[in-house]
């Protein structure tokens, strides 16, 4: 007999699929979308964990599926600077304020997207670009061991890059997919993957199925340029966020 859906359960489930036809549609900001909204009827414990699990799933299906879009030259090469940076952003937890960080990580964050969307528009990043390739992984992996939050600094390069909608989605999940294999690796490794955890994974997989099939479609019919104006709107929302978190949550001790 199949155990009913209990409320919790349900809004998860509601949750994981709005986030990720997010981030099957432009290949990142579920995280900002899943942690939040989960934290609100479920411990941090529970979304975060539950986050990394979705960004396996929806990371391994589009690679699998659009492995020709993805440049792995710049997957590799930004996911290599990050394995040196996630130590940096845990140190960065312990020993700096977070209300700091926060606020300066945003700020950066809306000003880059603000500068692109006027007079930024018409720039990009010929070739592989190592010094740039190098900065934004190194510095995903500071935010992602700090906050679990890889993504801006990959949107930065790929948006320079000027990809195609399907190949910035593609190579997004070709960075992703070990990234959140090792973080699950973590997670397991301190007991987090639990049988709560797991339920709600479980219950979430068939609208996650549905919301990774929409995203892709919704992606190969959005043109280049608006798509990029979208990243750097997402990107806009980002940086506000962490600022109204700095501001809105009370000073740690």
């Amino acid at each position: 007999m199949i155990a009913p859906v209990i409320p919790t359960t349900a809004y998860i489930v509601a949750v994981m699929f709005v986030a990720t036809l997010i981030r099957s549609t432009f290949g990142f900001g579920e995280a900002l979308i899943a942690v939040p909204l989960v934290a609100l009827r479920a411990p941090v414990t529970v979304a975060a964990p539950l986050a990394v699990l979705l960004s396996i799933v929806v990371a391994a299906v589009i690679v699998v599926r659009d492995w020709r879009h993805v440049d792995v030259r710049s997957a590799s090469g930004l996911f290599v600077p990050s394995l040196v940076g996630i130590p940096v952003g845990l140190a960065l937890l312990v020993n700096v304020n977070d209300h700091v960080v926060k606020v300066a990580l945003g700020a950066v964050i809306i000003a880059f997207a603000a500068w692109a969307l006027t007079a930024g528009r018409d720039r990009q990043l010929r070739g592989g670009h190592q010094v740039w390739l190098i900065s934004c992984g190194l510095l995903a992996g500071v935010l992602g061991g700090a906050y679990g939050m890889n993504g801006p600094p990959l949107v930065v390069y790929g948006a320079l890059r000027r990809w195609s909608p399907q190949r910035f989605r593609a190579t997004l999940q070709g960075y992703f997919l070990p990234a959140s294999i090792a973080g699950a690796i973590g997670y397991a490794s301190i007991g987090l993957l639990n049988d709560t955890v797991t339920r709600d994974f479980l219950w979430s997989l068939p609208a996650v199925g549905v919301a990774i099939v929409a995203g892709r479609s919704i992606n190969a019919r959005i043109d280049s340029d608006r798509f990029l104006r979208l990243v750097y709107a997402g990107l806009l929302l980002i940086g506000a966020v962490l600022i109204g978190q700095a501001i809105g949550a009370p000073p740690s001790i």
